[in-house]
């Protein structure tokens, strides 16, 4: 997982870096910026963007949730090659557009949940599960407006509304109780476990059928004999 997870940084940066390149020559080879310059500059921001992206889907790699990571790296090729082909083609079609806003939602969705899921959760599952719940929510009601946008009521909104604030006020308070659980750690806590570590100590005691205890102190006992 480790050399896949280089490899995908290596891939992310290096597409990143040539597609940069490109953007700084089109903005410094003199004369007025045309057509195909300005395709260029845009490739350089939807390259960014799906690189920004990934980035976020490794975060959980290694871990229980790996596999959503995976899902949201396929998933977000699908806005990346539509931008693409928007971006160096005459096409204007309204159904690939509707394709686009769908899947960049889910994709950025998936990208967040990511986010979290990289965090050391602790006892906070049910904040994380809520959030999750309410991000879900609010990608499928705003998926549900690309596609059926002129046949929505007020009251639609208005629920549109009251779930985002609830997903930005879970990620908020969950990202901030995981940071100042990390700096805590740092400040004088020490730090005996990693996320990764103490996934694979709770997956072994689950099948098991004992406690994370439990398994520590009988792993302890049989190494210290």
């Amino acid at each position: 997982m480790k050399d896949f997870r280089r490899l995908v940084i290596t891939l992310v940066i290096g597409s990143f870096s040539i597609a940069a390149l490109l953007g700084i020559i089109a903005l410094l080879g003199g004369g007025d910026l045309g057509e195909t310059e300005g395709r260029v500059l845009l490739t350089t921001v939807i390259v960014g963007a799906e690189s920004i992206a990934v980035l976020c889907y490794l975060a959980v790699a290694g871990k229980r949730a790996a596999l959503v990571g995976l899902a949201g790296g396929l998933v977000s090729l699908v806005p990346f090659s539509v931008a693409l082909w928007f971006t160096w083609s005459e096409s204007d079609s309204q159904p690939l557009w509707d394709v686009f806003g769908v899947s960049v939602t889910i994709a950025a969705t998936i990208a967040q949940a990511c986010l979290l899921l990289a965090v050391d959760r602790g006892r906070r599952a049910a904040l994380l599960a809520a959030t999750l719940v309410a991000m879900g929510i609010v990608a499928a009601m705003i998926s549900n407006a690309i596609v059926n946008g002129e046949n929505l009521d007020d009251l639609y909104w208005r629920s549109f509304g009251v779930v985002a604030i609830l997903d930005v006020l879970g990620t908020v308070v969950f990202a901030a109780l995981g940071i100042f659980k990390q700096r805590g750690k740092a400040e004088g806590e020490p730090d005996l476990m990693t996320p990764a570590l103490e996934s694979r100590v709770l997956d072994a005691a689950r099948s098991r059928g004992v406690s994370p205890t439990q398994l520590i102190t009988d792993a302890l006992d049989n190494f210290l004999r």
